[in-house]
């Protein structure tokens, strides 16, 4: 159990989820339910969510190929990036995996949760007592994170909060990798990103800037949007699909492998490309550098 003494204040809670009626714990999961129909699913693996029901709908993508049982990093939901986006070849997160080891650890329940008629709240922590042995070589530093799920109505919050702990300081990169469930790709469209510098990485990392009100999709595409100031919206026609409301979190990636996907052996069906974007809030186009003793966090609401 992660119990640090030196837990933030903010971080404290109100009930024991053994006692919590919106809360159901399973072997390898948890689920969050309220009254009124909405859920959320998520893995003790890497803490990722995968499943989010509103609506009387699932939100997110999961490919019906995704391992949730802990051997590799689950392709849907929302993977947890975290201390590198991507992969680096020099600097203290050289020797990482891709993304990092938050999507690829177990994170323990920290045990109690906030729970109302209207929204329901668990908690889950991470720190050097959870990690192997290499990926403690690989990234040294004293740490602690709380991972929130935060369930209402009409939204999914999640935010992560990173603790320094030890005497040095760290830098770190923070993504919520969140892959969108959509009628038809070609159809929807991004609003909020005219007039953002990104990196193409389709394009081996050119930079450009977006010059179009609506993006939309119609081939492979993975950029980078650095400082995005504001709310980005999901569109379908004139139907909105996602508001996307970021704290902290100043970049936007946006993904679809398009038939790219073929070559990854666990993504399904063959054209669930499709069906999904992601859209994803993170600190990643600058290194985060906390000092010994304090405290960052981040965190993105998905509304309907």
């Amino acid at each position: 159990m992660v119990d640090r003494p030196n837990k933030p204040d903010a971080l404290a809670v109100s009930r024991d989820i053994g006692h919590a009626s919106g809360v159901t714990l399973e072997s390898d999961r948890v689920k969050l339910s309220l009254p009124s129909g909405e859920s959320a699913t998520i893995l003790f693996y890497g803490a990722t969510v995968i499943s989010w029901i509103a609506g009387g709908e699932e939100r997110l993508f999961l490919s019906d190929k995704a391992k949730l049982d802990g051997t590799k990093a689950v392709r849907g939901g929302v993977p947890l990036v975290f201390p590198v986006f991507g992969k680096t070849t020099e600097g203290p997160t050289a020797s990482l995996p891709q993304h990092g080891f938050a999507r690829i650890t177990k994170w323990e329940v920290l045990g109690k949760i906030d729970e109302s008629q209207t929204s329901v709240q668990v908690d889950f922590g991470l720190g050097p007592e959870n990690l192997d042995v290499d990926s403690r070589k690989q990234w040294p530093f004293d740490f602690g994170l709380i991972y929130s799920v935060v369930l209402s109505k009409t939204s999914l919050e999640t935010k992560l909060l990173v603790r320094n702990e030890g005497s040095q300081t760290f830098d770190f990169n923070a993504l919520f990798h969140t892959y969108l469930r959509v009628p038809d790709v070609t159809t929807v469209a991004v609003e909020g990103l005219k007039g953002i510098t990104y990196k193409d990485k389709v394009q081996k990392g050119a930079q450009a800037t977006e010059e179009r009100d609506l993006l939309t999709v119609d081939c492979e595409v993975d950029r980078v949007y650095a400082g995005v100031p504001g709310t980005v919206t999901v569109t379908d026609g004139e139907k909105p699909l996602f508001k996307v409301e970021r704290s902290k979190l100043d970049d936007v990636v946006i993904w679809n492998p398009w038939e790219g996907s073929s070559g990854m052996a666990d993504f399904g069906p063959a054209d669930g490309y499709k069906n999904m974007l992601c859209v994803e809030a993170g600190a990643v186009s600058s290194w985060q550098t906390l000092e010994p003793q304090s405290v960052w966090e981040g965190g993105v609401t998905i509304s309907l």
